[in-house]
């Protein structure tokens, strides 16, 4: 078909036979025939944005030139030949030397570069113009991966031969050793990337460069950032030149920063054909771009980010006669992303807390994840008297962004008190925020406001009634033991519900299980006031001391508490595993299998008996937990147990007795009872009744801080409860064809699982929100604090020398000195972890802690003194440091380090030995 009847066909879907298409009969729909650069430049010109017309050849012509060159058997030949082979680096070179070979040595067929010649024909009216040929593979400009440079360009193409040799060298570059390596670390299957090229007309700018839509530094929107260089955009896009940077603020034409570069190097086409370098005289006294230029290019680069509903990357060029032309866009992937429907007005900034970052998840959210919270928060806000109008969306202070949850704390940063609370909640459970929160006080848009104290007083009123706090708080001060009962029948409760009721239909079960979560404070309200009761008695106790102890000497009374569930779970998991020593043949089997396989026999039940039934008892109690619990989505460990028995295969190394769990958790209990017994007597010297009142203080605080891991114990048995039900929909929805399994069920929200179950098919839902899941698992940076102009509040470091020297600083957690070889782990499941060795770890819920049993020490970049992690380090006595910035970066695997965690310091030790065992003071 020749182009111009192409032409006529703008709005049909294209044939995929089609060898070349006009940029008019491309659209993203077609990304896997165009490849996501052509898509993108179709999109444009559709949108009736200023792009230099052309046309592309198809992935057809590059698939029938790959069969013809015998690709697929070169990379048969290279692929990996075990597990874990993937990204070695001898075979994707060797992989990528033969592809590019096969496809440079083949003849382009004959029908295709008829094809070829005829577009270059009509698009040049029959005279051979200069073009710009780039390649534009199928895994390019996507909304994940943007792909920038992995593949090549030509500029200044004139002459058909020159367009044929172009475009097969572009159909080999798909074959470099960076594209190569760029798609086998981002996971993608090199056999199914295609690649088809765009000719397009070339501009002879007199002034080209690249425009950001969003500033890509500090991720502030709305901030068009500008460099631009005499000639073409290659100078500039290549770095080979110091080019002119000018940022513009979008909603108000202001040009915020203005830096002239020396633009040494400047790029042009010649008249036969190629480009010409040339190195000129600094030209930094004069600008490349006038202000009106300028702000053509920021209000161009608005229209384009208006219509794709993202920031992006553009290319531009302006040609002599002033006419400002749009070259290429692509999404800039790398800002992290925005809740939808944020305020575009600058006058309103937004403060998000990261819900993640607080409960030590680093990984995205599943959309059943998302939903609980949702429905969680809604039963919350009722609570405090604000009832949702839709439950299932979630109250509006509940913000989703990148597939994970922040908190919008702007009302409680602007509030005198709430400001108050909101840091110092933030000192304690995740120490980093808390200076980003002190910082933003500074910023006048978040000044003071007035508000009125009754309603907040009536909220509170309300809540009260509803748990009966008051009741509860007195039976936690005088009657400890009642009220440590009262909570763990609580949470017996909660193990026994059962959402699946019989004879109703899984669409009334789900309403069901809606209502109760709606009436979340209800359920498990009067566990938070002996939870309160333990914090408030710690907080009293150090007053009442004051300097008569030391921050560290009041941590170890925080040793070997009582009614800790995480640590009860930890403790059965190691009573499990001597169980399973004092039996050869049982230890042998277990150090013979890797978890996974382990995992397989227990499905099976052709474990050892005694480690199978053992396990089974120990999954009855706990099997509701699970890595990143609090994601309803995620398997639980009933459902998968490699993790534990992972763990428990640690445990069997461990052969010291006074290195035993139960020995260390001992030693620490007595050791809090002693400095509690110490602490009161130094408080004799202040009187009588002061004594008695840290005495009691101290005591409450031993009985009932332990609880702290209670409400999230209790609400992970909730989540295991609905997770049972989902299950149960799933399968229905399977048999019904809606889904392909069960399992894709925890890729629906409830309301799009309401929408199934009324006959609606789910595939492609599912397959959309795996696919942004996916990409989100990889990212690695999860702001604390996102303001909702994309940027991030940062605080400087004040220990710049003590970081150059190989320390670093953190919050102190859990006091002792440790010195040992370090052990990084970013997941915890299947980790192996030496007895001895530190653990250095992004983050960590109760998931993680089986390994604390065989930690010498802990490091954790998130959390506070009383985060998840904290609590547990300080119970086994283990030295731990929580907050400490790019830890799992700064340290590696096998380094010997020193963690001290009553000063909150880690010194590396790079050159030292490296002891299989580090020395506890």
């Amino acid at each position: 078909m020749s182009l111009p009847q192409q032409e006529q066909k703008d709005q049909a879907q294209p044939d995929s036979n089609n060898f070349v298409l006009p940029f008019s009969a491309l659209h993203r729909d077609i990304l896997a025939l165009v490849g996501g650069k052509a898509a993108n430049l179709g999109e444009l010109t559709n949108a009736k944005l200023p792009v230099p017309p052309g046309f592309c050849v198809t992935t057809t012509a590059y698939a029938l030139v790959a069969e013809d060159a015998g690709l697929q058997s070169v990379l048969d030949t290279h692929a990996p030949s075990q597990a874990g082979e993937g990204r070695d680096a001898q075979r994707l070179t060797d992989m990528a030397q033969a592809a590019r070979h096969c496809i440079l040595a083949t003849t382009i067929p004959t029908e295709i570069a008829d094809a070829i010649i005829e577009a270059y024909d009509v698009l040049g009216s029959g005279k051979p113009i200069p073009v710009a040929v780039r390649s534009s593979a199928t895994a390019e400009d996507l909304p994940f991966a943007s792909f920038a440079g992995q593949q090549d360009t030509y500029l200044n193409i004139v002459g058909i031969e020159a367009v044929l040799d172009a475009v097969q060298r572009c159909w080999a570059s798909l074959w470099t050793e960076r594209a190569v390596s760029y798609r086998e670390n981002l996971g993608l299957d090199q056999s199914s990337v295609k690649l088809a090229v765009v000719v397009q007309r070339m501009i002879q700018s007199s002034v080209a460069g690249v425009l950001f839509t969003a500033n890509p530094v500090t991720g502030k929107r709305r901030q068009a950032v500008i460099d631009a260089n005499p000639g073409l955009g290659e100078a500039v896009v290549s770095g080979a030149t110091n080019p002119d940077h000018f940022v513009v603020n979008t909603t108000t034409g202001e040009i915020v920063e203005r830096r002239l570069g020396d633009k040494r190097v400047v790029i042009r086409g010649t008249p036969e054909g190629g480009t010409l370098r040339s190195e000129i005289s600094d030209n930094s006294n004069e600008a490349s771009l006038s202000d009106e230029q300028i702000r053509s290019l920021a209000e161009l680069g608005a229209s384009v980010e208006v219509y794709y509903g993202q920031p992006q990357d553009t290319e531009w060029a302006i040609d002599p006669s002033g006419q400002l032309w749009l070259t290429q866009s692509r999404p800039i992937t790398t800002l992290y992303p925005l809740p939808a429907n944020v305020s575009m007005s600058d006058d309103e900034l937004r403060v998000y807390f990261s819900i993640n970052v607080f409960q030590g998840v680093y990984r995205p959210f599943t959309p059943a994840g998302r939903s609980t919270f949702r429905l969680i928060g809604s039963g919350i806000a009722a609570g405090f008297g604000y009832p949702q109008p839709d439950p299932l969306n979630g109250p509006s202070a509940l913000i989703e962004a990148g597939q994970r949850l922040f908190f919008d704390v702007t009302p409680a940063l602007r509030n005198k008190l709430g400001r108050r609370v909101l840091i110092g909640a933030a000192s304690k459970g995740e120490a980093l925020s808390a200076p980003l929160f002190k910082q933003l006080t500074n910023n006048p848009r978040f000044s003071i406001i007035s508000t009125k104290r009754w309603p907040l007083m009536r909220a509170f009123e309300k809540v009260f009634e509803k748990t009966r706090a008051p009741i509860y708080i007195l039976q936690a001060l005088f009657w400890p033991e009642a009220a440590v009962k009262r909570v763990q029948k609580t949470a017996e409760r909660i193990r026994a519900l059962n959402f699946i009721t019989p004879g109703l239909k899984n669409e009334e079960r789900l309403r069901g299980m809606e209502h109760f979560v709606g009436n979340f404070l209800d359920v498990i309200g009067g566990i938070a006031p002996v939870l309160l009761v333990g914090l408030g008695s710690q907080a009293l106790a150090g007053k009442l001391l004051g300097d008569l102890a030391k921050p560290e000497e009041r941590q170890v009374v925080l040793r070997g508490l009582p009614h800790n569930p995480t640590t009860a779970m930890d403790l059965e998991l190691w009573h499990l595993a001597q169980s399973v020593s004092a039996h050869p043949d049982s230890v042998e089997h277990v150090h013979a299998n890797t978890p996974e396989q382990l995992a397989q026999e227990y499905r099976t039940g052709t474990l050892p008996p005694l480690l199978q039934q053992g396990l089974t008892a120990f999954l009855a109690l706990y099997g509701h937990r699970g890595v990143a619990e609090i994601d309803l989505g995620l398997p639980r460990w009933s459902e998968d147990p490699t993790h534990i028995l992972g763990a428990l295969s640690n445990y069997l190394h461990l052969n010291d007795p006074s290195l035993a769990p139960p020995v260390q958790f001992q030693r620490g209990a007595k050791d809090a009872e002693n400095m509690l017994a110490e602490l009161v007597q130094r408080t004799r010297s202040k009187g009588w009744l002061r004594s008695r009142l840290v005495h009691f203080f101290l005591r409450r605080t031993h009985d009932l801080v332990g609880l702290r891991e209670m409400p999230k114990f209790t609400i992970v048995l909730l989540i295991a409860r609905m997770r049972d039900l989902w299950w149960t929909v799933g399968k229905e929805l399977e048999q019904a064809g809606r889904l392909e399994t069960a399992g894709d069920v925890f890729f629906l929200s409830l309301p799009e699982i309401h929408t199934a179950l009324a006959g609606e098919d789910m595939h492609n839902t599912v397959l959309d929100h795996r696919t942004v899941y996916d990409f989100e698992m990889r990212r690695r940076h999860i702001p604390r604090v996102l303001l909702s102009d994309g940027t991030e509040p940062g605080v400087v470091s004040t220990d710049a020398d003590d970081s150059s020297q190989g320390v670093l600083r953190g919050t102190p957690a859990s006091p002792g000195t440790v010195t040992a070889k370090a052990r990084v782990i970013l997941d915890p499941t299947g980790a192996q972890l030496l007895p001895g060795e530190i653990l250095v770890a992004p983050s960590t819920d109760p998931g993680w802690t089986p390994l604390f049993l065989t930690a010498g020490g802990l490091v954790m970049e998130m959390g506070g003194a009383i985060s998840h992690g904290a609590v547990v380090a300080r119970e086994y006595g283990i030295p731990a440091i929580v907050g400490v910035p790019e830890a799992t970066e700064r340290i590696t695997t096998g380094q010997r380090i020193t963690v001290d965690g009553a000063t909150g310091k880690i010194t590396i030790e790079e050159d030292a030995q490296t002891p299989e065992q580090g020395l506890v003071e």
